[in-house]
C-alpha cells in the first residue's frame, strides 16, 4: 500500500485532512522520505521517524516522535516511555497551517533516535 491507497480508503472528510497533511509536510519537509510505516503514513529523515498520521476514533491523529520535547501547547505528549506528541483532527479546517509549520521545523532539529532503540535495548538518545 501506498500513501494515496490509504488516502483513498478513508472517508471524504478523513481524506481531506490526510491529504491536507501530506502536502504541508511534503512542502515543510521536502527532504524526507515517506511511506506507509506500520500501518500508516510515516516522514522519516536519515532513516528516523519524524511525523506522520493514521486513523484513530478520536480523529486523525498526527504524531511528531519528537514532539514532547517541541514545548508546545498544541501539541499532546504521549503517556508512555517515549518522547512523542500528538494532536487529532476531525476536519481539515482545524488543521493550524502556521503552527504545523513551526512543529514540522523544530522535528528537524529535535529529534530523539526511534531508528536505533532496539539495538540499545529501548534506551532513546537525544540525536539534536
Amino acid at each position: 500500500m501506498d500513501i494515496q491507497q490509504y488516502h483513498n480508503q478513508q472517508s471524504p472528510s478523513d481524506k481531506a485532512i490526510c491529504e491536507a497533511l501530506k502536502q504541508l509536510i511534503d512542502t515543510h519537509l521536502p527532504e524526507a522520505e515517506s511511506k506507509i510505516w506500520h500501518g500508516h503514513p510515516v516522514w522519516f529523515l536519515e532513516g528516523n521517524p519524524i511525523t506522520g498520521y493514521s486513523k484513530e476514533k478520536a480523529g486523525i491523529r498526527l504524531i511528531f516522535w519528537s514532539g514532547a520535547d517541541f514545548d508546545e501547547e498544541g501539541l499532546k505528549p504521549g503517556t508512555g516511555k517515549f518522547k512523542d506528541a500528538s494532536i487529532w483532527y476531525t476536519s481539515s479546517d482545524q488543521i493550524d497551517t502556521s503552527a504545523l509549520k513551526i512543529w514540522l521545523e523544530k522535528s528537524r532539529h529535535i529529534q530523539w533516535d526511534y531508528k536505533n532503540i532496539v539495538k540499545r535495548k529501548g534506551q532513546l538518545i537525544r540525536l539534536k
